[in-house]
């Protein structure tokens, strides 16, 4: 029998939490209980998740690969899929393809500090890769997040935030954008860049993964540079360029590379490989 790779898994509705004003987490886990006994995923993977009748949009897994009961990922409310996906209910059935594309090489950073820097909707991208750490805390070094948005009202899994910092040999800075605090906000205002360079990392055996805007990545690079990081270890996901998630629509290609099967996980030195319009 010929495999159709574009029908997805029936996902049951486990949980829905509402994490900003346009944000949203959802739990879910396979109906076909062969199929959840058969799956598993590497953190850094992703999925396509499916709305009947709407259509399906392209998310990073964002729970660890070692929650086998369930996975989980997160969505900002910006068109007409998430905004099906924004109605669904605990008890109802979406969608799942994946898993698909390479992931965070954890192996590889094994020995080393890990520095984790997000901005707004790019946390959960990495949130699946700092519970794995923590989870292994002691295959790794020292861990730093520095996790920034526009405003405390766009900060997304703050009580898990709260959380991580209980672990040992593991530093949880937040921040906001100036103008973006309350009166009772005790995290740092500033851009993430800034707020890195301010609190001066010891970065000498580090590896950085950095997501978020490309203003924000880009004004990072630097200082990631001078603090004295090479190429080879910085890391960043692409997942925003990609639609079929198997290498047949074209959207994520880019010069040789088709983003959902050799990413969506690059580092900077495979990057600058790549044609300067990606």
């Amino acid at each position: 029998m010929v495999m159709n790779i574009y029908k997805p898994d029936l996902m049951k509705v486990l949980q829905v939490r509402q994490q900003t004003g346009d944000v949203k987490s959802v739990r879910i886990a396979f109906e076909d209980p062969a199929r959840a006994a058969e799956f598993s995923f590497r953190v850094g993977q992703f999925g396509i998740f499916s709305a009947f009748g709407y259509g399906e949009s392209t998310f990073n897994i964002c729970s660890s690969s070692n929650w086998k009961d369930y996975i989980e990922f997160c969505f900002r409310k910006t068109g007409a899929v998430t905004e099906a996906l924004w109605q669904i209910e605990e008890g109802d059935t979406i969608g799942f393809r994946g898993p698909y594309g390479n992931s965070y090489p954890m192996e590889e950073w094994e020995g080393r500090d890990l520095i984790f820097l997000g901005g707004g909707i790019a946390m959960p991208p990495i949130r699946c890769a700092i519970w794995y750490a923590l989870e292994n805390r002691d295959k790794y070094g020292h861990i730093t997040v520095v996790y920034g948005a526009r405003t405390t009202r766009d900060l997304v899994f703050q009580d898990e935030l709260d959380e991580w910092a209980q672990h040992e040999r593991t530093t949880i800075i937040r921040c906001v954008d100036p103008g973006g605090e309350t009166p009772d906000w005790k995290g740092e205002i500033g851009f993430v860049p800034n707020v890195l360079k301010k609190a001066a990392i010891q970065a000498r055996n580090a590896v950085a993964l950095v997501i978020g805007p490309p203003i924000m990545i880009k004004n990072t690079l630097p200082v990631l540079s001078d603090m004295g990081l090479a190429e080879r270890d910085i890391y960043t996901s692409l997942e925003n360029r990609m639609k079929c998630g198997v290498g047949k629509c074209g959207r994520c290609n880019c010069g040789p590379v088709y983003v959902c099967k050799e990413g969506p996980v690059f580092s900077l030195e495979q990057m600058k490989h790549l044609p300067n319009d990606f």
